[in-house]
Formats: C-alpha cells, structure tokens, sequence
C-alpha cells in the first residue's frame, strides 16, 4: 500500500457509470437529469437504473408492473433492453480505453482492467484523459480506479463513483493510508469485489464487519476457513497482486441462444418458427467463434407457477424422415412432459444453419403436450471442435450445397441487420407474435441502418 510513487506501472479499472442507461442518453439527451429504468426481457424487471431512479427509491429486480402506476408521477422514463445497442457501445468504449494502456483486459460488458505507466502525477493526468476520451467519442460517462491490484483498483472505483469531488479518477497512491483505511472501515466487507451475501455473514460470525477487518485478517486463517480466493483477496487488498489475467476459455463447452416469449406458443407451426430462428441465431455463433458443433439440444419450457397440463403428446412422430436428421430414439424423455428437452447427434460436426435447422425443427415436432402454453425454448450446440480442416464430405450433396452458408449469412446480417436475412421462417421481415416484447425499444442507433440518426440544421 506504501510504496513508492517511482513503481513504474499500476493497475486502473475503467467501468461505464449506469451503463445501459448512459448508451440511451446518449442518443437521446431528453433523458438527461431524468430517472430512467431499462428492463430485462419481455419488459419484466428492472435491470439498471439511473441515480435519478436510485434516489425515487426504484430497486433493481422490481416488476415493472409494480413500478408503471407511479412512473408519470415520479417522471420515470422505461427502455427495454437494446442489447445490441449496449454491445456495440461497449466495443466502442473498450477501443478508446485500450488506447491508452500497456495491456488491457476487457472484465465486462462495462469494465476493463489497464495497465498505466508512469509515476503519481502521470497516472491521475492519464486516468482524466481516458475520462475525456471516452465522454469525447463515444459520449458515456466513466469513472476510473488506479492501485497496485486489481482488488484495491476495484475499491478505488467504488470511491471515485460516490466522491464527486474526485471527478471521477481516484488513485490510491495520492491518498494517505489513513484516509484509505478510515473509509474501508465504513464500508461493509459485502461491498468488496467477488465478496457475496453467504461470505459475508460466515465472515461476520468471525469479527470481519468492514474491508478494513478483512485487510487486517491472518491469509491463512481465511484460507484454511474460505478459500484460496478470498485469501488472494486479503493479500490484494494489502497491495499484492495476486489474481491473474481472466482468460478466454478455449474449450468452450456449449454455445446455447435461448429466449422468453412475449406471448406464450401452443402450435405447432409456431414452435417450428422458434426452432429456426433460434437455431441460425446459434449458428451464427458458431461460425463467429470458428466453431462446430456435433451435438444438438432443444428444450421448451412452461410457467413454473402454471399448471401442467397432461394432455397426450400426439404428433408427428417421423419428423427426422427425409432430414438426414437422426430422429431422437425412444425413452429419450417422456412426450407428455410439458417441459420437452431433447438432444441428437448430428451426422457429422458441422456450423452449416441449414444443417442445424433442420436438426432443431426436427427434434421439436411432435415434443408438445397439445394446449400447453410454453413461455421459453432453447437451442443448445455442445460437441464443439475448431471449424479447421475439412469437413465430412457429402458425396451426394450438390456442388452449391457446400458453400459456407454460416460466413454468408453473417455477413449479410452484420453489413444490412439482424433482420436482414434469414432461412425459411427466420427470414420473415414482420417479428412473429410470440417474439420478445420491447414495447420501450430505443432505435439501435449504431447497427442498423434504418435507426441510423438523423441531424436537420
């Protein structure tokens, strides 16, 4: 904690103030000074809020039913989720940091990790730069945290956020270890990074209240009781750095697209619809991370709080005749399940969608319990391999059929929109009636060419 200001490099975390709801104002500065809410799918709860809404006392993980009634009187402002709005600003953001770092460790959707050189002075002119850079050219606001871990680095970001008088940078190497210790013992030991609820009671029943009483514990003593990972975190806390870079897990084990309706499905034809457009949805996962996958699962889900229905699963029990989709055998789950989950091998590993699409609108029909009212579904690619080398030739395929359909449509999809192009039911222009609701939708200013903004003069 008290070395010297010559240390060459330290550790800065850069995270988005109010994230998904500072992408909205941005493009839309009436939001300004206002309180605003985005929700989560479907328009259900409440997932961010702006310190206006904060201050009205709106929670996150509130319904937003239980909030709509007072929203005129409190002028409270909702948006559904923009998530491809919130993704491409995230980007965007993680760019104009990365310029200023010795390395960069992107940590979330709204934070990232740098490594800043320099002595005291040049890091605290630095982290305002990043500040200005960030507000210039992406138009978000940022608080930025330096110290010689990634712990206190985190810390010294919760104290720039609550301390305006900072203007948003604090490194803890300008402040005394006084003034650090005095505000860790106000801060509960739940505040601190990676330290939840259940740690925090087994820590209290030890005397550990506060950061401070935990920067003070024996590393031995937490570790014998806890963890090595709340033991790294004593020693971070006390300045040294212990917890390595997070890195991108190479044998990713699933790649899964799975949705909420916003009307329930009961037909049929319906759930064919949803098996399409979720499986291409995957598929273009896959060929995005270069992957293939030789196993297929699809699942549908109804209301816990629903009754089942146990009506008898009449339908189509040859629905993988004539696919070249292995239909799933016998005593693979039971068809009178109102909640169908079911997987198949493919006939080879593959990121083809029309492959794939088959495969999931295949393994569905004849799954559903007539009258049921399913809510969710789920198309899940596990088996996965690299997409390197060649695939499983097909002697009986046409010489058009193995074109890279994936890399097409995606790039298609990427250069016009999501809705641009899609294979047999994912590629209807009007969203189908049991799509997610987004009834507050902002426009996806930077994604899609029709919600691209407009400036009169």
């Amino acid at each position: 904690m008290s070395e010297p200001s010559s240390v060459r490099l330290r550790l800065a975390l850069v995270d988005v103030n109010n994230f998904y709801v500072s992408c909205e104002r941005a493009f839309d500065p009436t939001l300004e000074g206002r309180p605003v809410v985005v929700l989560s799918n479907n328009d259900g709860c409440v997932v961010a809020r702006s310190e206006e809404a904060k201050r009205a006392g709106i929670k996150t993980g509130t319904p937003w039913f239980q909030v709509q009634g007072r929203a005129a009187a409190l002028g409270l402002v909702a948006r559904s989720s923009n998530y491809e709005l919130y993704g491409d600003m995230s980007a965007r953001v993680m760019e104009v940091i990365g310029r200023f770092g010795a390395w960069q460790e992107v940590y979330s959707i709204d934070e990232s990790f740098i490594g800043l050189p320099g002595d005291e002075a040049m890091l605290r002119h630095t982290a305002g730069r990043i500040r200005q850079a960030v507000w210039r050219h992406v138009g978000v606001p940022v608080c930025v945290g330096v110290a010689p871990t990634k712990t206190l680095a985190k810390f010294a970001n919760h104290v720039a956020k609550r301390n305006p008088g900072l203007g948003g940078v604090c490194s803890l190497g300008s402040v005394p270890d006084e003034e650090i210790r005095r505000i860790q013992s106000r801060v509960p030991v739940t505040g601190l990074w990676g330290v939840g609820g259940r740690t925090g009671h087994r820590l209290k029943a030890l005397g550990i209240d506060t950061i401070a009483d935990l920067r003070d514990a024996d590393p031995l003593m937490i570790r014998k009781k806890f963890s090595v990972v709340l033991q790294r975190t004593v020693l971070e806390l006390n300045g040294t750095p212990c917890i390595p870079e997070v890195e991108e897990r190479a044998d990713k084990a699933q790649i899964m697209f799975s949705r909420s309706f916003s009307t329930p499905v009961t037909t049929a034809a319906d759930m064919d619809q949803v098996m399409a457009l979720y499986a291409q949805r995957g598929a273009a996962r896959l060929a995005a991370e270069g992957l293939r996958a030789s196993m297929l699962t699809v699942s549908a889900g109804v209301s816990r709080f629903a009754a089942a229905e146990n009506a008898a699963g009449a339908g189509e029990t040859g629905a993988g005749e004539g696919t070249g989709i292995p239909t799933p055998g016998p005593g693979t789950l039971n068809p009178d399940t109102p909640n169908p989950a079911v997987s198949v091998r493919l006939p080879a590993p593959t990121q083809d969608p029309i492959v794939l699409t088959r495969a999931a609108v295949a393994a569905m029909r004849g799954r559903m319990v007539p009258g049921t009212r399913y809510v969710r579904a789920g198309v899940m690619f596990s088996g996965l391999e690299p997409a390197t080398g060649q695939s499983t030739f097909d002697a009986f395929a046409g010489e058009g059929d193995h074109r890279d359909m994936g890399t097409l449509l995606g790039d298609v999809r990427a250069r016009f929109g999501e809705a641009a192009i899609g294979l047999g039911h994912a590629g209807l222009a009007e969203p189908a009636g049991w799509s997610m609701k987004r009834e507050f939708a902002s426009p996806r200013y930077t994604t899609d060419w029709a919600d691209l903004p407009i400036v009169s003069a």
